[in-house]
Order: structure tokens, then sequence, then C-alpha cells
């Protein structure tokens, strides 16, 4: 890729600018100040991607003929860095960025035409149905029945960690459909709607300490749910397969962009608060070196990202190299929140549950310390999940010694 931009890509950029000082309103700005994951809450979501849609730019990886932008590799790096600098509203992947590839690459006409266009324009949200209890870096191990019933399958047992079910319209789903067959080769791929008869949802609490209009995960039961055999994706018992090729962009997203604008806020931060020794944190030495240190794993990310999105432009397959991303690009939030945590200091003590409630009026509570310091404890604590979800980190050290190093 060449990284001179070109008069016509400074002028894409101008115009990313804009669209996003004009989208991006002040109430959004200040709710996303005190989000403790990048997210909003539903609403707010939905909000911002209808005014990404309107434009046209909702789905930037997407093609064209499916409602994508048919932006270039530079075009496509350059929207999501300057979104990403501008720590704009996150928008769900579970459609956007997972299902739909999917569904594009191995659905029916009838499924692109039923499930792509509320996807685009958010009107169907999407939560994903793979681990549960007991299986879930061990995703083929799982358990989850479907017996063929004439012209539809039925579903018993459940699903856990599932984001955002609460919100979700649908669910793709990974279930066995043959218990007889090796665990890979039993397992078929379906998409079900979530307010089928039989389908329970329960919320777990996490370390962040979420109030209700905040939670994040939850445990779906299924008893005697009932699916139609047509929301199966492709061939019956290839849902592995098809699994497989969803994790690809499920791990394999951009982290470099929105790993520099974490970096921007805990520069900030420490300009404005002081250490041990009196002077602002930033001039620490010790602290900077630890800020070098991470600009400098952020940069050699972003390298790596730009190699391989722009091999993925030219047709070829992410692969394994997906995990690489995954690895590095959790374990550097993690870090960058570690930092966040330390810049705060003793404001971080009193634990802020519900960083929202200043923004939304719902309390009179004195916060103590700034207002930047209320989400630093609940991010830090949300981010101990980033490397477990989509495979833990030594899963994906495994696919790599496997896949890349031929170990």
């Amino acid at each position: 890729m060449d990284l001179a931009f070109s008069p016509q890509d400074l002028a894409f950029r101008d115009e990313v600018r804009a669209f996003i000082a004009e989208a991006y309103s002040p109430d959004l700005r200040q709710m996303m100040s005190q989000s403790k994951n990048g997210y909003l809450d539903k609403a707010g979501q939905v909000r911002w991607q209808k005014a990404l849609a309107a434009r046209g730019w909702a789905a930037p990886d997407w093609p064209v003929e499916h409602g994508g932008p048919g932006w270039s590799a530079t075009e496509r790096y350059i929207f999501n860095m300057e979104m990403s600098l501008a720590g704009v509203p996150t928008s769900s992947p579970m459609g956007l960025k997972m299902v739909a590839p999917v569904i594009m690459a191995f659905g029916t006409e009838a499924q692109k035409t039923q499930h792509l266009p509320p996807i685009l324009t958010s009107d169907i949200w999407w939560c994903q149905g793979y681990s549960e209890p007991g299986s879930g870096s061990d995703l083929a191990s799982l358990s989850m029945k479907a017996v063929r019933d004439g012209d539809h399958y039925v579903l018993n047992g459940s699903k856990i960690w599932t984001t955002h079910a609460q919100w979700a319209d649908w669910m793709f789903c990974l279930v066995r459909t043959d218990a007889s067959a090796k665990p890979q080769e039993g397992i078929s791929f379906l998409l079900l709607e979530m307010n089928t008869p039989g389908i329970t949802i329960r919320p777990l609490p996490t370390l962040d300490g979420p109030p209700e209009g905040e939670q994040e995960i939850n445990q779906v039961y299924f008893e005697d749910v009932r699916v139609p055999v047509s929301n199966r994706i492709g061939e019956e018992g290839k849902g592995w397969t098809y699994a497989k090729y969803l994790l690809q962009f499920e791990r394999g997203n951009a982290y470099a962009p929105g790993l520099a604008n974490m970096l921007k806020k805990v520069r900030k931060i420490a300009a404005l608060e002081t250490a041990d020794g009196g002077e602002r944190m930033i001039d620490d030495p010790q602290f900077r070196t630890k800020v070098a240190n991470l600009e400098a794993k952020v940069d050699a990310l972003n390298a790596t990202e730009l190699v391989i999105f722009s091999n993925a432009a030219a047709g070829k397959a992410i692969g394994p190299a997906s995990s690489m991303l995954k690895l590095e690009g959790s374990a550097t939030q993690q870090l960058i929140t570690e930092l966040a945590l330390e810049a705060v200091g003793i404001y971080a003590a009193p634990f802020i549950e519900d960083t929202y409630a200043e923004v939304r009026g719902t309390t009179n509570a004195p916060r103590p310390g700034p207002d930047y310091a209320g989400p630093a404890a609940p991010s830090y604590f949300n981010y101990r999940k980033t490397s477990i979800y989509a495979g833990s980190n030594e899963i994906q050290h495994n696919i790599i010694a496997k896949m890349i190093l031929g170990l």
C-alpha cells in the first residue's frame, strides 16, 4: 500500500472529518466519554449507525452489490483511522462484520435478501450463539442439540457469554445436528429469531458492574425451540467451516486505529494528573517510557494490519493472520487500560458502577475526581475479557504455531 496520500485521498479525509463534525453530536460525545467499552446503549448505536447508513458508509468492507461504498484499501484505512481518532461510537459487529460476510459467502439468495438490508440499516440486531458452558475455547465440543423434525430443527441446550442477547432480534448459532460424527463434522450453522417460543435470556453480571441498562452478557436457554430448516446456512454438518470463516472477521479486525485513540486519551489524562514527585504524570520518566513502548507496539501493529488488509483487498484471505491481530490487539488494549488506571491514580479507587448516571441525570451524588476518572476502573475490568473472547490467547498461540510457523 502506498501511504503517500494522493490529493483525492486527502479530499476524502476532509470529507470524513466534515461528516464526523456534523453527525457526532455533543450528547453522543458526552455519552462516549463515559463508556466503559467503546459502545453506547442500543439506542445510541442505532442512531449512529443510521447516520452512517444514510451517507452510504455503514459497511466499509461490504461489496458494492450489497450496499458497500466501493472504497479502496486506502480509503477504508483513512475512514477507520479518522473514526477511531474522533472516538465515535463503535457499532455492534455481530451483524455487520460477522454474520453478514457468512450470509454473503454461503447463504441462499433468499437469505441475502431477507437479512442483509436490515443489517445495513441497523433495523435488525444480531447476537452470536457459539460458546456453551464447558465449550468456549474448545468450541468443537459444543453439545446443544438440533434434532431434525420434518421442516424444522428442535433445539435444546444453552449458550453462554452471549453479548447483548437482550437487545437482539436474531441469533446466528452453532448446533450439533449429528452426535455420531467427528466433533467438527456434526455441527450446523443456524439463523434463528430470538422471540421464538422456548428461548429464555438471563443476564450474567460482570466485573465492571454494569447496571441493568448497560448489562452486556447473558446465558440463553433453549427448550424445544423450533427453527425452520430453511434458516440453516449452507449444508448440514458444515457449520464448522462457516464458523471458521466468520472467525476471520471476528478476530481479524483493525485494532491499531482504536488503540491510537485509547493512547491519546491516556496522554491527555497524564498531562492533567500529578505524579508522586510533583511533576505531571506525562513528564515522569518511567510513565513516559511505558507510553512510548505502547506507541511503538501500536505503530508496529498498524503497519502489520496495513499489509494484511491490503492483501485482503487484493483477494487474499486473512486466514490465520487474524489470530496474530487478535492476540496483539487484545493484549495491547489491556496494557493501555492499565496505563489509564495508573494515570488516574487515587481517583480510580471509588468505583463508579454507573458511569452514565450523571449524563442521564439519574443521580445527584457528587463524583470524586474529574469526569474522565469515572470510567478508568470499569474499563480496566471490562477489558480483562479481551484475551478470552473470540478464542483465548492460548488458542491464538496454538493457531499461529500450527498454521503460520508449521510447528
